[in-house]
């Protein structure tokens, strides 16, 4: 399986696409503007805290103040409040922790006004990105994610990721992890951790610590409400949590951006940094990796995949609807239950890609195609939840119910990937249509069914637009000789000066419309 990072660089923003085998799985956006990044930590101040909902709002320089629920108030609290105190009066100079006294872990049932007040000073984390009307999500339980490890101050507390499967492998990482963990730090130990010699781990851990004693140089005489600690650029973030030894190219179209990605890579995976490749040609990366070309494919209300099964994808308020469609979908199963199962398996797959193309999140409701027996329902089950595997959100999914709906809970930590594929019609009317770069897809996708399909034309011509028209027999090899060698039927293409640039119709030898 090969993987490639696509990095295109803009002056106002760089745009991050990862592709598994060709196939375009996530997308991501990094603009200049975002000041609150997941993981970035705040020294804030609070505004008032909130009985009734037992939260606070804090002011963390957002326009609107984050909010931050008792239980996400971390149980070392007092301790992290007596903490940022000294720090930032100059009275504590060791951030090490380790000659530091705890407090008392506050109640996990507790109140919000027992533990802090209004104008209070404290260290928080965004651990949701503003959505909407809605300001930060923040947590006051902070943790700093490394390669392989995370590191989680004023605790003690070592754990291993639930996707390492090995009992033994578990029990290996957590003696290694507790003979360098220093105290007054709790370290939880992540997927890719997995197979790591403790030398590759304590150099991760160094850095982490590194990275605290810089942030706790800040605090000392710091305006509330300032940014203490920086998450990693995009860029680095998206390798620090999905680089493996599948990746076989990174490619950057920005010099700058270049050196710095190979930087990072040598510094996370020593030698695989040949694959950090420049981009330098006249065609844009996006163009030269087809990636522009399946973003107008794969956004909208449509998602289509192939022999015309496609999604229509609706987005509420409350949360998300997909509706899975067979389409005129040519099959050679005997029954319709086979043939729901297929397309029930192949949406199954977009949809996972889908997610996390699009980063979608809350509540998602999938309309599946009805199944009768429960086996075909169960093997739709485990078939979803193996796909979602790669997906670093947290998610949950529910077995289908007896209406054939699934549904899906994913972690949506900022806002959702929405671009726009509708384009102005070509023929001025003023409206929108599709984006006239799917319309050879949607050709091919209708050509496929009529030579497959069980009634089948041996004579078909391809009723167009006479640019179109050119577009499809001109050149070598031009795509009319490439349905040739994969049909082998030779399609007839006829120019038509009646037909509006995306119109079409396929007609048999009696000139009769068939499609």
């Amino acid at each position: 399986m090969n993987r490639e990072l696509i990095v295109r660089s803009s002056s106002d923003a760089v745009d991050f696409a990862l592709l598994k085998d060709g196939k375009l799985t996530e997308l991501h956006k990094e603009e200049d503007n975002n000041d609150f990044s997941v993981g970035d930590i705040f020294l804030a101040k609070v505004r008032k805290p909130v009985t009734g909902l037992n939260a606070a709002f804090v002011n963390v320089g957002y326009e609107k103040d984050a909010f931050l629920h008792y239980h996400d108030l971390g149980p070392q609290l007092s301790s992290m409040l007596k903490f940022i105190k000294k720090v930032s009066t100059g009275k504590l100079r060791d951030y090490s922790l380790k000659n530091f006294p705890f407090e008392k872990d506050i109640d996990k049932h507790g109140s919000i006004n027992d533990v802090i007040k209004a104008n209070q000073s404290l260290l928080v984390q965004i651990v949701k990105e503003p959505i909407s009307t809605k300001g930060p999500r923040i947590s006051s339980e902070l943790s700093i994610a490394g390669r392989y490890l995370v590191m989680v101050p004023f605790s003690d507390r070592v754990s291993v990721s639930q996707k390492i499967g090995s009992n033994e492998e578990k029990d290996r990482l957590k003696r290694l992890v507790k003979s360098i963990k220093p105290k007054g730090f709790g370290v939880i130990i992540r997927t890719v951790a997995e197979g790591k010699k403790v030398a590759e781990l304590d150099k991760d851990l160094e850095n982490l610590l590194n990275k605290w004693s810089a942030m706790c140089k800040k605090l000392y005489r710091a305006r509330t409400p300032s940014k203490v600690l920086v998450e990693l650029n995009r860029a680095s973030s998206i390798l620090r949590d999905v680089f493996n030894d599948s990746f076989t190219g990174i490619h950057v179209d920005d010099e700058t951006l270049y050196g710095q990605i190979q930087d990072y890579v040598q510094e996370i995976a020593s030698g695989k940094e040949s694959i950090v490749k420049l981009y330098n040609s006249s065609v844009p990366i996006f163009e030269k990796f087809g990636i522009e070309r399946q973003i107008k494919t794969s956004f909208g209300r449509t998602a289509s995949m192939s022999k015309g099964a496609y999604l229509i994808i609706e987005h509420t308020e409350a949360l998300h609807v997909i509706d899975v469609n067979s389409g005129n979908r040519s099959n050679k199963a005997k029954n319709q239950e086979d043939t729901a199962l297929e397309v029930n398996l192949l949406a199954a797959s977009e949809i996972a890609r889908q997610l996390r193309l699009r980063d979608m999140g809350g509540i998602i409701v999938v309309d599946f195609i009805d199944m009768v027996k429960a086996p075909h329902r169960r093997k739709l089950f485990d078939h979803l939840r193996d796909e979602m595997k790669d997906d670093r959100a947290k998610h949950k999914i529910l077995p289908p119910s007896k209406f054939g709906l699934v549904q899906i809970t994913r972690q949506r930590v900022r806002p959702e990937m929405n671009i726009k594929t509708t384009e102005e019609n070509p023929n001025g009317n003023g409206q929108e249509v599709e984006a006239p770069i799917v319309l050879i897809d949607r050709i091919n996708s209708d050509l496929e069914k009529l030579l497959k399909g069980p009634a089948k034309d041996n004579s078909i011509t391809l009723n167009i637009h006479p640019f179109i028209a050119a577009y499809l027999s001109k050149g070598f090899p031009s795509i009319r000789s490439k349905w040739f060698l994969e049909h082998k039927k030779w399609i007839k293409i006829q120019p038509r000066d009646a037909y509006t640039y995306l119109e079409y119709r396929f007609k048999n030898k009696d000139g009769k419309t068939i499609y």
